[in-house]
């Protein structure tokens, strides 16, 4: 009832001063106008640093390993993958992103986010290995870490299997120019 009341004292004000409703009107309509505009501002402005935030590595040494996998999605999609997804958990089966490469390829990526003295070592390569293209049909597998790999037959076997492996200095450079590295690129 109460609504069907301003209604009628509305409509009676608008057919008494049209001129005074027409003025009130286009004044609502600036002042909305004005708040959707610093509304998306402000939403740019925090896409920018984060994005400043995100662009150096040295971010992901405090991170937990969702939020690694949340920070290396969002550097999936500023350098022009699409459709991503992280799936991490405990349910992932190895694949923590999935995306479609700018090319169309789909993606799959295991994260490896690691202290500054832990190095990726050949089982975690040898488990992903088994369910990147079999389980969860991978054009294109990569390893990431903040951290770097161990030497051997891990990485001879990312080879043989066509898996790529990103460590800290490719990701460095991949997060400050927001360009996968060649062996990603130009497959």
């Amino acid at each position: 009832m109460p609504t069907l009341v301003a209604v009628i004292l509305v409509g009676d004000f608008v057919a008494r001063h049209p001129y005074w409703s027409a003025f009130l009107a286009l004044v609502l309509v600036a002042v909305a106008g004005a708040l959707l505009w610093l509304r998306a501002r402000q939403r740019e402005r925090e896409r920018a640093e984060q994005a400043e935030r995100d662009a150096a590595i040295e971010v992901t040494d405090a991170m937990t390993g969702p939020e690694f996998e949340q920070w290396f999605a969002r550097l999936l999609g500023a350098s022009g993958f699409r459709t991503i997804q992280v799936r991490g958990g405990s349910g992932d089966r190895g694949a923590d992103v999935t995306a479609l490469a700018p090319d169309g390829r789909r993606v799959v990526v295991q994260c490896k986010r690691q202290g500054t003295r832990n190095r990726v070592g050949s089982a975690a390569i040898q488990r992903f290995a088994g369910t990147c293209r079999e389980v969860h049909g991978g054009e294109l597998c990569m390893i990431v870490t903040n951290g770097f790999f161990t030497a051997g037959d891990g990485v001879q076997l990312a080879r043989q299997l066509d898996i790529v492996l990103v460590d800290r200095e490719m990701l460095k450079d991949w997060a400050r120019t927001r360009t996968p590295p060649w062996s990603i690129a130009g497959r």
